[in-house]
Protein backbone atom coordinates (compact mmCIF):
# COMPACT_ATOMS: atom_id res chain seq x y z
CA UNK A 1 0.00 0.00 0.00
CA UNK A 2 1.06 3.27 -0.92
CA UNK A 3 1.97 5.80 1.68
CA UNK A 4 0.44 9.07 1.93
CA UNK A 5 2.67 12.20 1.82
CA UNK A 6 2.84 14.21 4.77
CA UNK A 7 3.62 17.16 2.98
CA UNK A 8 2.27 19.59 0.88
CA UNK A 9 3.54 19.61 -2.77
CA UNK A 10 2.71 23.36 -3.36
CA UNK A 11 4.31 24.13 0.53
CA UNK A 12 7.91 22.40 -0.26
CA UNK A 13 8.08 23.50 -3.47
CA UNK A 14 7.65 27.23 -2.64
CA UNK A 15 10.36 26.89 0.02
CA UNK A 16 12.65 25.43 -2.50
CA UNK A 17 11.60 28.11 -4.99
CA UNK A 18 12.68 30.44 -2.15
CA UNK A 19 15.97 28.96 -1.76
CA UNK A 20 16.83 28.89 -5.39
CA UNK A 21 15.83 32.63 -5.89
CA UNK A 22 18.70 33.08 -2.78
CA UNK A 23 21.40 30.66 -3.64
CA UNK A 24 21.19 30.03 -7.08
CA UNK A 25 20.22 26.79 -9.07
CA UNK A 26 23.90 25.48 -9.37
CA UNK A 27 24.91 26.24 -5.68
CA UNK A 28 21.39 24.47 -4.21
CA UNK A 29 22.69 21.19 -3.47
CA UNK A 30 19.84 18.24 -2.63
CA UNK A 31 21.02 18.03 0.86
CA UNK A 32 20.06 22.25 0.65
CA UNK A 33 16.88 21.43 -0.27
CA UNK A 34 16.14 18.38 2.05
CA UNK A 35 16.70 21.09 4.88
CA UNK A 36 15.02 23.53 3.32
CA UNK A 37 11.57 21.36 1.91
CA UNK A 38 11.41 19.61 5.55
CA UNK A 39 11.57 16.38 3.09
CA UNK A 40 14.33 13.69 2.66
CA UNK A 41 15.45 12.72 -0.76
CA UNK A 42 13.33 9.94 -1.25
CA UNK A 43 10.57 12.33 -1.13
CA UNK A 44 12.19 14.47 -3.19
CA UNK A 45 12.80 11.67 -5.97
CA UNK A 46 9.30 10.37 -5.60
CA UNK A 47 7.63 13.64 -5.94
CA UNK A 48 9.93 15.54 -8.67
CA UNK A 49 12.41 13.39 -10.28
CA UNK A 50 15.37 14.96 -9.45
CA UNK A 51 16.97 18.33 -8.92
CA UNK A 52 15.66 19.97 -11.85
CA UNK A 53 12.22 18.82 -11.57
CA UNK A 54 12.22 20.59 -8.21
CA UNK A 55 13.88 23.51 -10.10
CA UNK A 56 11.12 23.53 -12.74
CA UNK A 57 8.43 23.22 -10.51
CA UNK A 58 10.44 26.01 -8.71
CA UNK A 59 10.05 28.39 -11.87
CA UNK A 60 6.44 27.49 -12.70
CA UNK A 61 5.72 28.69 -9.08
CA UNK A 62 7.72 32.07 -9.38
CA UNK A 63 5.78 32.56 -12.84
CA UNK A 64 2.73 32.25 -10.64
CA UNK A 65 3.68 34.70 -8.39
CA UNK A 66 4.87 36.89 -10.73
CA UNK A 67 1.98 36.73 -12.66
CA UNK A 68 -0.06 39.11 -11.01
CA UNK A 69 2.15 42.22 -12.00
CA UNK A 70 2.27 41.08 -15.59
CA UNK A 71 -1.91 40.59 -15.26
CA UNK A 72 -2.07 44.27 -14.21
CA UNK A 73 0.45 45.26 -16.66
CA UNK A 74 -1.43 43.57 -19.43
CA UNK A 75 -4.83 44.93 -18.15
CA UNK A 76 -3.59 48.37 -17.82
CA UNK A 77 -4.15 50.81 -20.73
CA UNK A 78 -1.91 53.30 -19.99
CA UNK A 79 1.08 51.93 -22.24
CA UNK A 80 4.59 53.36 -20.56
CA UNK A 81 3.42 54.45 -18.43
CA UNK A 82 1.99 50.87 -17.22
CA UNK A 83 5.57 49.18 -18.25
CA UNK A 84 7.61 51.58 -16.24
CA UNK A 85 4.68 50.96 -13.01
CA UNK A 86 5.62 47.11 -13.48
CA UNK A 87 9.54 47.88 -13.10
CA UNK A 88 8.89 50.05 -10.26
CA UNK A 89 6.50 47.01 -9.24
CA UNK A 90 8.97 44.35 -9.73
CA UNK A 91 11.49 46.05 -7.58
CA UNK A 92 9.04 45.79 -4.32
CA UNK A 93 8.33 42.28 -5.03
CA UNK A 94 11.63 41.18 -5.37
CA UNK A 95 12.40 43.24 -2.28
CA UNK A 96 14.77 40.69 0.54
CA UNK A 97 15.77 43.57 2.72
CA UNK A 98 17.67 46.25 1.84
CA UNK A 99 18.34 45.16 -1.34
CA UNK A 100 16.79 42.99 -3.53
CA UNK A 101 16.75 39.15 -4.85
CA UNK A 102 17.04 40.14 -8.05
CA UNK A 103 14.65 38.07 -10.89
CA UNK A 104 14.79 34.19 -10.45
CA UNK A 105 14.48 33.78 -14.48
CA UNK A 106 17.16 36.54 -14.53
CA UNK A 107 19.59 35.14 -12.14
CA UNK A 108 18.65 31.47 -13.21
CA UNK A 109 20.09 32.82 -16.88
CA UNK A 110 22.68 34.90 -15.65
CA UNK A 111 24.26 31.63 -13.64
CA UNK A 112 23.88 28.50 -16.12
CA UNK A 113 26.32 27.93 -19.12
CA UNK A 114 25.13 26.38 -22.76
CA UNK A 115 25.53 23.16 -21.63
CA UNK A 116 22.57 23.88 -18.95
CA UNK A 117 19.14 21.43 -18.91
CA UNK A 118 17.40 21.88 -22.05
CA UNK A 119 13.73 22.38 -20.57
CA UNK A 120 15.54 24.69 -17.86
CA UNK A 121 16.89 27.02 -21.05
CA UNK A 122 13.22 26.33 -22.91
CA UNK A 123 11.66 27.77 -19.60
CA UNK A 124 13.98 30.86 -19.06
CA UNK A 125 13.46 31.54 -22.87
CA UNK A 126 9.39 31.29 -23.23
CA UNK A 127 9.10 33.13 -19.74
CA UNK A 128 11.60 35.68 -21.18
CA UNK A 129 9.62 36.08 -24.69
CA UNK A 130 6.14 35.98 -22.69
CA UNK A 131 7.59 39.37 -20.91
CA UNK A 132 8.49 40.87 -23.84
CA UNK A 133 5.67 40.72 -25.81
CA UNK A 134 3.55 41.72 -23.11
CA UNK A 135 6.08 45.07 -23.13
CA UNK A 136 5.05 45.18 -26.82
CA UNK A 137 1.50 44.62 -26.79
CA UNK A 138 1.71 47.46 -23.84
CA UNK A 139 3.86 49.89 -26.06
CA UNK A 140 1.24 49.46 -29.15
CA UNK A 141 -1.20 50.83 -26.74
CA UNK A 142 -0.09 54.65 -27.24
CA UNK A 143 1.88 54.42 -30.40
CA UNK A 144 1.45 54.25 -33.90
CA UNK A 145 5.18 52.59 -34.51
CA UNK A 146 5.96 50.14 -37.22
CA UNK A 147 6.18 46.64 -36.17
CA UNK A 148 10.79 46.86 -36.59
CA UNK A 149 9.93 50.10 -34.02
CA UNK A 150 7.92 48.09 -31.51
CA UNK A 151 10.01 44.81 -31.63
CA UNK A 152 13.23 47.18 -30.97
CA UNK A 153 11.65 48.92 -28.13
CA UNK A 154 10.20 45.66 -27.04
CA UNK A 155 14.02 43.97 -26.67
CA UNK A 156 15.32 47.20 -25.10
CA UNK A 157 12.89 47.18 -22.49
CA UNK A 158 13.42 43.60 -22.14
CA UNK A 159 17.19 43.88 -21.84
CA UNK A 160 16.72 46.89 -19.36
CA UNK A 161 14.51 44.79 -17.24
CA UNK A 162 17.29 42.10 -17.24
CA UNK A 163 19.60 44.84 -16.28
CA UNK A 164 17.17 46.23 -13.43
CA UNK A 165 16.89 42.56 -11.86
CA UNK A 166 20.37 42.25 -11.53
CA UNK A 167 21.25 45.61 -10.00
CA UNK A 168 18.91 45.05 -7.36
CA UNK A 169 21.02 42.73 -5.63
CA UNK A 170 23.22 45.44 -5.18
CA UNK A 171 22.25 48.84 -6.06
CA UNK A 172 20.12 51.14 -3.46
CA UNK A 173 16.79 52.49 -4.01
CA UNK A 174 18.18 55.62 -5.07
CA UNK A 175 20.29 54.59 -8.23
CA UNK A 176 17.43 52.18 -9.06
CA UNK A 177 15.18 54.69 -9.12
CA UNK A 178 17.35 56.65 -11.37
CA UNK A 179 18.11 53.76 -13.75
CA UNK A 180 14.28 53.15 -14.47
CA UNK A 181 13.92 57.01 -14.77
CA UNK A 182 16.32 56.74 -17.66
CA UNK A 183 15.53 54.13 -18.95
CA UNK A 184 12.14 55.44 -19.78
CA UNK A 185 13.97 58.80 -20.87
CA UNK A 186 15.84 57.10 -23.57
CA UNK A 187 12.62 54.85 -24.60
Amino acid sequence: MARKKAYIESEVIEKAMNLFWRNGYETTSMQMLEKEMGINKFSIYASFGSKNGVFLQSLECYKAKLNGLLTKLKESEKGVTSIKTYFYDFLEFSKNNEFGKGCLITNTANEIGEDADAEIKKVLTDFTNEVRDIFKESLQIESSLSNTSLNQKADYLIIAMFGLASASRMFRPAQLKSYIENTFDNL
